[in-house]
């Protein structure tokens, strides 16, 4: 770093005014040697490249209401999904950076990838997944998801019910995430609980690698501004924002790659 900043400034004395003693030879030098320096400094430094950063919403903060408030959105986006992308690059400092679905299928021997890297995948689908509740109405579920719904769970209203049973306090004890998944198969949808920032992704969660298309943040932080200790309320509340069609779209990647559906971030 200092011998290109040298060199800028053994250039910018070839700069100066013919007569150096004057102020205002003095000032131009002055303000050429600091732009030059500055301009050193941004050669020298490091590039930072592929770090992960939090992808912005698809809506505003407002767009959930009345079901999901604006200053839970605004928290939970713009401060814990961004510990969590802080985090991982931190973790990540000196390693080549891939796409964070990279990472989940070995995150659970991969120290911070776990928390933080699960952290940041699972929020970068959840806020895709969710439209305001004017729009989401409009969407609906594909020929293909309908009728593995109807295949697994027998109706849309079971599904449901079953979704709703396993995000309760007593299934999924203190914080952790419910999700829709398709099995490893690709054959049949499954409902599953994770704890903290886990997700069915990575190997050792389950009993296989399972596919999510639908997923639900059921920590303390996604509802408690508004919700405090109702979380039942929060859940049945939640299908009000999920967009279906994103949804139909997640189960139709999934079934063809036979793998994790790609995020922004």
């Amino acid at each position: 770093k200092l011998s290109i900043a040298a060199i800028l400034i053994g250039a910018a004395s070839a700069w100066s005014p013919s007569n150096p003693n004057s102020d205002a030879a003095a000032s131009s030098r002055r303000e050429i040697i600091s732009k030059t320096l500055a301009a050193g400094a941004a050669l020298a430094a490091p590039a930072v490249t592929n770090a992960y950063f939090v992808p912005d919403l698809p809506y505003p903060f407002e767009a959930l209401e009345p079901y999901i408030d604006t200053p839970t959105m605004k928290i939970h986006h713009d401060k814990h999904h961004a510990t969590y992308v802080a985090n991982i690059n931190k973790a990540m400092e000196g390693k080549d950076e891939v796409p964070i679905l990279d990472l989940m299928e070995n995150a659970l021997d991969a120290g911070p990838v776990r928390n933080n890297g699960g952290g940041h995948y699972n929020h970068a689908f959840f806020w895709q997944e969710m439209a305001p509740p004017d729009e989401a109405k409009k969407t609906k579920p594909s020929e293909q998801l309908a009728k593995m719904i109807d295949d697994s769970f027998g109706s849309m209203d079971e599904m449901k019910a079953q979704f709703e049973a396993a995000a309760a306090p007593g299934a999924v004890f203190g914080s952790g995430w419910v999700w829709v998944v398709v099995n490893n198969a690709g054959t049949k949808l499954e409902i599953v609980g994770t704890p903290n920032q886990d997700n069915p992704l990575m190997k050792g969660v389950k009993d296989e690698i399972k596919f999510p298309i639908l997923g639900l943040d059921v920590w303390e932080h996604a509802y408690y501004l508004k919700y405090q200790n109702r979380r039942p309320e929060y859940v049945s509340n939640w299908w009000n924002v999920v967009n279906w069609d994103k949804v139909s779209e997640n189960c139709a990647y999934v079934v063809k790659n036979h793998a994790g559906v790609p995020v922004e971030g």
